[in-house]
């Protein structure tokens, strides 16, 4: 009797050695980005995009309220939307309010709370460093807190001869989603006005192109590296605050994932690409 106790004592042990090992091999072993992680960092990515044309709408329009050309700037900013400037040794100061309820842009998405940025009153200078804070500022209920600087110029590049506005933007940044999950981003890219700079008046027919790299920090710690490897293609006309064409590559755990924005279509659709699986996601706001 004993001698059978021993060996099933002996099973049991064995089979918990092998059950422990099994889950120490599972937590161990490295996953790749899911959908849902590339979906909350297309939210993010929208978030920084809709508050990169607000301020370069802003800067637009107070410089032709100051310039002698009388072009006038139609402004993106819906009329729920209050502006309020002050003009300090040199400097202006604005302090965009979308109030409290809920300030819907064209695109559809909502806005709540107050970004406030500054700049030269020295538009003759060949480049502009426009700073913005946030002050319990809200996209589509995710909470957006840190500091963002964009540098504006009027050049040429390799992606187009003819010279025409490019913001070099550095962003870090922390998002808090109406779950309570938190985000936080750190990114260098830079955004180019390809199509739409000669009829300012009108946005439109603006087309953005960007490219560059950054890193988001997941609520559980995983950190998420992406650098675009096609220039993300960014269509005014088409009303959403997503690249209607363009490559990422996103890196987390060593796993390669490409995310592809598509052919130019006006649509919320991408392609997500893992260790030669492809899946179709539409992203959300």
């Amino acid at each position: 009797m004993k001698t059978k106790n021993l060996i099933i004592a002996s099973f049991m042990t064995i089979a918990l050695f092998i059950s422990c090992d099994s889950t120490d091999k599972t937590a161990d072993t490295p996953t790749a980005i899911s959908t849902e992680q590339v979906n909350a960092d297309a939210k993010i990515d929208a978030s920084i995009n809709d508050v990169s044309n607000i301020i370069e709408d802003q800067f637009l329009v107070k410089q032709s309220v100051t310039s002698k050309s009388g072009e006038k700037i139609k402004s993106i900013l819906p009329a729920c939307a209050t502006v309020t400037w002050t003009l300090t040794n040199g400097d202006f100061t604005g302090s965009i309010d979308f109030g409290t309820v809920g300030c819907a842009l064209d695109n559809g998405n909502v806005l709540k709370g107050k970004i406030t940025l500054t700049f030269s009153g020295n538009f003759a200078t060949p480049e502009q460093t426009i700073t913005y804070t946030f002050d319990e500022f809200y996209h589509n209920g995710k909470k957006l807190q840190g500091s963002k600087t964009i540098t504006r110029s009027l050049k040429s590049t390799e992606l187009l001869a003819t010279a025409h506005p490019v913001f070099t933007c550095a962003v870090d940044m922390t998002v808090t989603f109406d779950d309570g999950s938190v985000y936080t981003r750190t990114e260098n890219k830079v955004k180019e006005m390809v199509e739409g700079y000669d009829t300012l008046g009108n946005w439109d027919d603006n087309v953005f192109l960007v490219t560059g790299s950054g890193t988001t920090t997941m609520p559980n710690g995983d950190k998420l590296s992406s650098i675009i490897k096609t220039p993300l293609r960014y269509v005014m006309a088409c009303k959403q605050p997503f690249p209607v064409a363009g490559t990422v590559l996103k890196v987390k755990n060593d796993i390669e994932t490409l995310v592809d924005f598509g052919n130019g279509d006006c649509d919320n659709l991408a392609t997500v690409t893992t260790g030669g699986v492809t899946t179709t996601i539409e992203l959300k706001k």
